[in-house]
């Protein structure tokens, strides 16, 4: 089973910042992986089902695309 997470503070301001500019994703700061903004997945129009760490589609959607129910997500929602 896979062991899921929160990302650190840091990752998720990275994550806040690079949604604010509209960007496709950010560099973890620990990890130094690539990951896809919550701002960019809306773009794409639905769910892919790889439980994306920033998943913005409602849990309905996400299982319609296959994506793993435990996976959770961290989306940036605008104030």
């Amino acid at each position: 089973m896979t062991q899921y997470t929160q990302p650190s503070k840091a990752a998720l301001e990275a994550h806040q910042k690079a949604c604010a500019r509209e960007e496709a994703g950010y560099i973890d700061p620990k990890t130094k992986l690539f990951v896809l903004t919550s701002f960019y997945l809306t773009e794409q129009g639905e769910c892919c089902g790889n439980g994306c760490r920033h998943c913005p589609w409602p849990k309905e959607e996400q299982q319609r695309a296959g994506r793993d129910p435990d996976a959770p997500a961290w989306p940036y929602k605008k104030a």
